[in-house]
């Protein structure tokens, strides 16, 4: 046999044997059995791209490179320690299992006396972002998957420069992944003034393949333990200019109450992670006074702990829902369990409302999306898309009563794979707030019909049941 073969040959059975063994390791990972599909799929049918995308995205590093998940538990009990004794609150009955749920899950309290008001333009929330940052006295701290260096960016490190200088604490987070393309330069200037940055899961080598799976998606910033604000809104212009094709629609809100220490300590628990420095103390947790009505439990998700808290919490609000559930979400590929709540919902009688964008930042993520809407149709879920921008809004409201909003989108990577961090408010009042915001996103809306979308080209509906298959990864 001549040499050429002979090497030909050997790379063909390294190849082979590579294949194999990543295929051994997925399926004895026990891991969901649809991403486990997903995975042996990729890496049989797309030669040498499925084995560099599954070492890059498909190892999990959670218990290699991160806190173990017994120091995480520790962590999450501090700072409830500082938060002082918490007092029984009165709280709607109708609620009581998905506010036991997330209590026990993962040491979730219900904190009352909160204000809420929310965002639904970029511009609104950095004017009021910015007028609570030039009024802070003593701490402010940051966390975001994307901050960019460009003209918002510099007018918000301008701004924590300022207040640096002025002898406030100021900590920023920062995503690796979400904020890559941002220059060294830009946090290197923060540095320089006095302020502590740091990258979430920094991303070199040799830890890039395990750790660019895991990112801190949160949008969370919180002023003297007293203001918090979170939402889907990232620190870059195109939240505010839009994108060449639309403007872009997002939510986000300003807290103000007790719930800001729940976004205090999701914020010091990542900050342990980045800095391995513990700060737990009662100068971060001040006593507040209420300044609203709003019960809230602040929501800590991610691929540490040891239940599912949002995927749970999520799934318990629709179990329990009896009148309607409406849902905003600029990406829809939920696991199978919670499509079939969705359906199970509408079928009893749940009017349940669905909003998409009709265009998207990230058009393969897109058509996987629309692979679940026909089944949601059928059941008698009523889906409406999006046609003045890009929807990134991830708002959900259930019975009129209850909101959910933070950073999480409704797909595998949010409820498994991201840092999340999300508020669950018990308030009549706020939802009507929501309802305003859902409602007035509806007129912008195209309602889609069952006989309309069965008329799609049967080149459109392969791909997007193609690109299903490998949803969980995307």
């Amino acid at each position: 046999m001549p040499l050429n073969q002979t090497v030909i040959t050997l790379i063909d059975i390294l190849y082979l044997l590579t294949v194999v063994s990543i295929v051994v390791v997925v399926i004895t990972e026990n891991r969901n059995p649809i991403k486990t599909v997903a995975w042996v799929l990729a890496v049989l049918f797309l030669p040498v791209i499925g084995i560099i995308w599954y070492a890059v995205f498909g190892q999990d590093a959670t218990r290699k490179y991160l806190i173990s998940r017994r120091m995480y538990s520790k962590l999450k009990k501090r700072p409830l320690d500082e938060m002082g004794t918490q007092v029984e609150l009165n709280y709607p009955p109708e609620y009581a299992n998905l506010i036991n749920l997330l209590r026990r899950m993962d040491y979730n309290p219900l904190l009352g006396g909160n204000q809420v008001e929310f965002f639904t333009h970029a511009r609104e929330k950095f004017d009021r972002l910015f007028s609570d940052i030039d009024q802070a006295r003593k701490h402010i701290h940051l966390e975001y998957y994307v901050l960019n260096d460009d003209e918002i960016g510099k007018k918000l490190q301008q701004a924590l420069i300022r207040k640096a200088h002025e002898g406030v604490e100021v900590r920023i987070i920062y995503d690796s992944f979400g904020s890559r393309k941002t220059g060294k330069a830009y946090f290197e200037a923060f540095r320089m003034a006095g302020i502590e940055v740091e990258p979430f899961l920094k991303l070199t080598l040799p830890f890039l393949t395990s750790r660019i799976n895991y990112r801190t998606h949160r949008k969370i910033i919180v002023i003297d333990g007293e203001i918090g604000y979170l939402g889907g809104i990232n620190i870059a212009d195109r939240y505010l200019n839009g994108l060449e094709w639309g403007p872009w629609r997002d939510t986000h809100a300003r807290i103000r109450g007790k719930g800001v220490q729940g976004l205090q300590s999701v914020f010091l628990i990542d900050w342990f992670f980045v800095s391995q420095t513990l700060i737990t103390s009662r100068n971060y947790f001040p006593l507040l006074d209420n300044y609203g009505n709003s019960l809230m439990q602040i929501v800590n998700s991610g691929p540490l702990s040891d239940e599912n808290e949002l995927l749970h919490g999520i799934m318990q609000a629709i179990y329990g829902a009896e009148k309607s559930i409406f849902i905003q979400t600029p990406y829809f590929f939920p696991p199978e369990s919670m499509t079939d709540a969705l359906q199970a919902a509408a079928i009893r009688g749940v009017d349940v409302r669905l909003m998409l964008s009709r265009r998207s930042d990230v058009p393969l993520v897109q058509l996987a999306s629309y692979s679940f809407i026909g089944h949601m149709l059928q059941a008698g879920v009523k889906v409406y898309l999006y046609r003045a921008g890009f929807l990134h809004s991830k708002l959900m409201i259930f019975d009129g009563s209850l909101t959910l909003i933070g950073s999480a989108n409704f797909d595998t990577r949010s409820l498994e794979q991201n840092f999340e961090a999300e508020a669950f408010i018990y308030d009549k009042e706020v939802a009507d707030q929501a309802l305003e915001i859902f409602a007035g996103d509806q007129r912008s809306c195209d309602v889609v019909s069952l006989k309309e979308w069965k008329k799609r080209p049967l080149t459109r509906r392969f791909l997007e049941s193609l690109l299903r298959l490998f949803a969980p990864l995307l």
